[in-house]
């Protein structure tokens, strides 16, 4: 007869259960594990030969996580996603695979804040050196080139001051000169903005954003082209980097209604937007789909649509204490980082990274449109001007 913590462990599950090999549902379980059993010591030997194509450990990912994967590369249309604790983990994973002491990596300017922290204390630690060019480039980013520039990093738009950048123009460029590039991806999508049609080797999602969609969950995402898969197994084999399995399950639910929720964000988004441009304390609205924005061209030519989230640059006579009163003003919009999720949010500050930026030391408000009703966002945002 057993003992009773003999019974306990044995009990309910064992690994094999039958029953739940039967179990179907529509989205997949939540596998929190570790230890993953194999069937026979033939299949373990396998894994030390390097051809088990299984799952062998906790680190390995979970089947939760590979669900999600899959669904983000059929999305992007690359060779293969990963799964990251967050978009910065992401960026930054990327730049580890593939750059290496004497390597020389070209930025855009209007880059994630701290992506530049990244590459000022820790790639420079290693011999990398850092540069940035204007955020608005296109086929002059050959100016900003080095013999020793090994990687490019786009952000387009910037999720700040929305320059865009001419991505099939410094693709072109980069190719020649055996370059690689990747984007930051975050605002447009996969269904607005689709970058292995462009020719970029790696594209890279901050999840925690629109795919989420909910404000509850920190993830990100690289997908590579296939050229680019094994050196970036490497790193990810190195360091055994893994998600949540809660997070991918979350954000794969998130997936499922991010067309959806894009429509609301972008017809709200551009309603206001419109709006503000009349305004008599506006100077300049950064939205992309605007006609009075200086890409405007490039975003129609090359964007299936736009997101929820814009700035806009305050005439010079306001300055902070204006700001201030704009915020605080407010009552739908919750004062907050981070954009994508179902409620609306104001950041405001002097975004502009570094003195070549169209925008820069001015004032200016970010506002990110959510999905409440856009009659009921403008009245918010009209009181707070008046407080101007």
């Amino acid at each position: 007869m057993k003992g009773k913590s003999t019974e306990i462990i044995g009990s309910g599950y064992n690994g094999k259960s039958s029953s739940l090999a039967r179990y179907h549902s529509i989205n997949p379980p939540i596998y929190h594990a570790s230890t993953v059993l194999f069937e026979d010591y033939a299949e373990l030997k396998t894994v030390g030969q390097g051809q088990y194509d299984g799952f062998t450990y906790g680190t390995d990912g979970s089947p939760t996580q590979r669900a999600f994967e899959q669904a983000m590369t059929e999305l992007e249309g690359g060779h293969h996603t990963w799964a990251f604790p967050s978009g910065l983990a992401a960026i930054t994973s990327v730049l580890q695979a593939f750059l290496k002491s004497g390597d020389h990596l070209l930025v855009c300017n209007s880059v994630y804040g701290p992506v530049r922290r990244f590459a000022k204390n820790l790639l420079a630690k290693f011999g990398v050196t850092t540069s940035y060019f204007p955020a608005h480039a296109g086929a002059n980013i050959v100016d900003y080139i080095r013999p020793e520039t090994r990687f490019i990093l786009l952000e387009s738009p910037g999720s700040n001051t929305f320059e865009i950048q001419d991505v099939p123009a410094v693709v072109k460029v980069a190719k020649e000169r055996g370059i690689l590039t990747a984007i930051d991806n975050t605002w447009a999508t996969p269904l607005f903005f689709r970058p292995f049609e462009h020719g970029v080797d790696i594209s890279i999602h901050s999840v925690t954003k629109y795919i989420s969609g909910h404000s509850d969950l920190l993830l990100g995402t690289a997908t590579v082209s296939q050229a680019c898969y094994a050196d970036f197994h490497k790193l990810i084999r190195a360091l055994e980097i893994f998600a949540s399995e809660d997070a991918c399950y979350m954000a794969l639910r998130g997936l499922k209604t991010l067309s959806v929720r894009l429509k609301q964000h972008e017809a709200s988004a551009l309603e206001l937007a419109t709006w503000l441009e009349g305004q008599a304390a506006v100077e300049k609205v950064l939205h992309p789909a605007l006609p009075s924005h200086p890409e405007h061209a490039l975003w129609q030519r090359d964007f299936k649509g736009s997101t929820g989230i814009f700035s806009f640059v305050l005439k010079p006579e306001y300055q902070e204490d204006s700001v201030a009163r704009f915020v605080d003003s407010l009552e739908l919009f919750g004062i907050g980082y981070s954009w994508g999720g179902f409620k609306s949010l104001v950041t405001a500050g002097k975004f502009a990274q570094s003195d070549i930026s169209r925008y820069h030391d001015r004032w200016m408000i970010r506002l990110n449109l959510g999905l409440e009703d856009v009659e009921d966002l403008q009245a918010d945002v009209q009181r707070a001007l008046a407080a101007l």
